[in-house]
């Protein structure tokens, strides 16, 4: 029975450890789908690349033609002229106040814009105390000026006593002694009244020409030491046109010379003559004032304001004009470049001057060149450009003026 157990167990086991599992076959997507993610990475990385290629320039930059923008030079005259800025000033002027004294103000009668006559009383002072002075240096005058006539008869009555023996000369000449001091006393007491008296006609304050009133400094209550002003007055009925130019233009500004003056305040140009010129220089500018008179009897300029004086620096000269963007400035010369078939030439001229944007150079280029106003900070002398022309409106606006007004001090710039 044993045996046969191991038998069965025996046959069964083989019959167990022979079994084998079913094998399955590999997919196919996978591979399909790692090479078309590959390709199209490929692809991917073609296109990129002929793509930066496409951008990448081949021509050197310099070989390119630049983009410039051109305007046409245009023919012109040019009248050098100077223009300086000065100011205009009152024929007189004058600050009212007191000049002795010191005293509160008691009125004031006039204010800004009022109208004054010569003599007429501005303000008053309160000198009731310089007046009392006055009074005491009056009465002690009389005083002195008495005694000093008893003194005097009294010597003259003893020099008539000499001719009889009854009066000594020393008495004689001790009693003229007195009168002659009580006189000095005399004189002395009438000096200190003249100034009591003027301290008191200090205290009223009068006008002291025809003008008007252009500020009132003080007042009533206020006190005032001798020099403090009450009040200035003006005369406008001629104004002065005041100015300092360098002296390199010294003989510009001589007597006689006519010129144009622009009072900033009303707009108006007036046309004057110079009527003086200082004859030194200012130690500390080195400039040379001179002044212009304008008669105004209907006073409509003000005073103290600002006057543009325009004056010819010499004759008219042919000059070509380009906008003032065109040129690099320096000095007395200028550095442009122009349109020559199609490649940019750097050229240096010389500055006639300057007026409304516009600049006025020597006749170096024929009417029509196409001077270089935008992009020429880029170019070189021979670099190839591409021009786009353009219309300077300024330029045609300039052509009507630039004969009788120049722009400011320098429009004519002086040679170097």
């Amino acid at each position: 029975m044993r045996s046969k157990s191991r038998d069965t167990t025996t046959d069964a086991t083989p019959d167990a450890t022979t079994t084998e599992p079913v094998s399955r076959r590999p997919s196919r997507k996978v591979p399909i789908i790692i090479a078309v993610a590959v390709a199209a990475t490929v692809m991917l990385g073609v296109f990129m690349v002929a793509r930066a290629g496409s951008r990448v320039n081949k021509v050197a930059l310099a070989t390119q033609a630049k983009g410039v923008s051109v305007v046409s030079a245009i023919a012109s005259s040019y009248s050098p002229t100077r223009k300086y800025v000065g100011t205009l000033l009152p024929w007189v002027e004058a600050k009212v106040g007191p000049q002795l004294i010191s005293a509160y103000v008691g009125t004031v009668l006039v204010r800004p814009g009022d109208p004054v006559k010569r003599g007429q009383v501005i303000g008053t002072l309160d000198c009731r105390n310089a007046s009392a002075a006055s009074q005491g240096m009056s009465a002690q005058a009389r005083a002195i000026e008495a005694q000093q006539v008893a003194v005097s008869h009294e010597a003259n009555r003893i020099a008539e006593l000499e001719t009889g023996g009854f009066a000594s000369a020393n008495e004689i000449e001790r009693k003229q002694a007195d009168s002659a001091s009580k006189q000095a006393e005399l004189m002395s007491a009438k000096a200190r009244l003249q100034r009591a008296s003027l301290e008191v006609s200090d205290c009223v304050l009068r006008a002291p020409f025809d003008g008007e009133i252009s500020d009132r400094m003080m007042d009533p209550g206020a006190f005032a030491h001798p020099g403090d002003p009450i009040a200035s007055v003006v005369d406008r009925s001629t104004i002065r046109v005041g100015a300092d130019v360098p002296e390199r233009d010294f003989d510009l500004v001589g007597p006689g010379v006519k010129v144009d003056v622009h009072a900033l305040a009303l707009d108006a140009h007036v046309m004057g003559i110079i009527a003086r010129r200082s004859p030194a220089a200012d130690g500390s500018t080195r400039t040379v004032h001179f002044e212009v008179d304008l008669a105004d009897p209907k006073r409509r300029l003000p005073v103290g304001t600002t006057a543009e004086i325009t004056i010819a620096a010499g004759a008219s000269v042919e000059a070509i004009s380009i906008p003032l963007t065109a040129a690099a400035v320096k000095g007395s010369q200028a550095t442009i470049f122009i349109d020559e078939n199609g490649h940019a030439r750097r050229l240096v001229v010389d500055v006639l001057g300057e007026h409304l944007g516009n600049l006025f150079i020597e006749r170096k280029l024929r009417p029509g060149t196409l001077v270089v106003t935008e992009g020429r900070a880029l170019l070189r002398d021979g670099d190839a450009v591409e021009a786009k022309t353009e219309v300077a409106l300024s330029q045609t606006t300039a052509l009507a003026g630039a004969e009788s007004v120049a722009s400011p001090t320098a429009t004519a710039r002086p040679k170097q």
